[in-house]
């Protein structure tokens, strides 16, 4: 891909942000205009089915690409929590658009909100708590599932979950 055409990705993925839309699907959207699309998957013991402790989520990175168009956006304008650390911001929320899809944002803390990434989850409930630090973004989702995005690599995200809700393990 040549500069001009990363530039012009860079471009619609910024205003996209600023109108608060994202690609409808399980994606990371970074600001130079890439895109990553990930795979939510359950896994479970064959013996063990029936018993929720027991299930394991993974949110892996199936392909990554510099060029590539979505006909359908989301809105990703309900934010329900924010956090600040070091001139960045954490973002979580849900987009109602089509049921509850749940992202995560990192920003810088300015008067832009200027992106750094943007994480949706089709599959994922609302997030509806975060925290940010040096290392990671970790947002909580309503169905007691807690993500942790390296800050710098967020496809390599990690899902546990919340000692908080009953039945669960982390």
């Amino acid at each position: 891909m040549n500069d001009s055409a990363t530039s012009a990705m860079a471009r619609e993925v910024r205003r996209r942000w600023r109108d608060r839309e994202a690609p409808d699907g399980d994606f990371i959207v970074f600001a130079d205009g890439s895109l990553t699309v990930m795979d939510l998957l359950r896994m479970q013991p064959p013996d063990r089915l029936d018993d929720p402790r027991a299930e394991s989520w993974h949110w892996t990175e199936a392909l990554r690409a510099t060029d590539w168009s979505t006909d359908n956006w989301v809105e990703v304008d309900s934010a329900l929590a924010t956090h600040t650390y070091e001139g960045s911001r954490a973002w979580a929320g849900e987009s109602a658009q089509h049921g509850s899809i749940g992202w995560v944002a990192l920003t810088r803390d300015d008067d832009e909100s200027t992106l750094e990434w943007l994480a949706v989850s089709a599959w994922s409930n609302p997030f509806h708590e975060v925290t940010l630090d040096g290392t990671a973004v970790t947002a909580g989702s309503t169905s007691g599932r807690i993500w942790t995005f390296p800050r710098n690599a967020p496809q390599k995200v990690r899902i546990t979950n919340d000692p908080a809700y009953p039945g669960r393990r982390r």
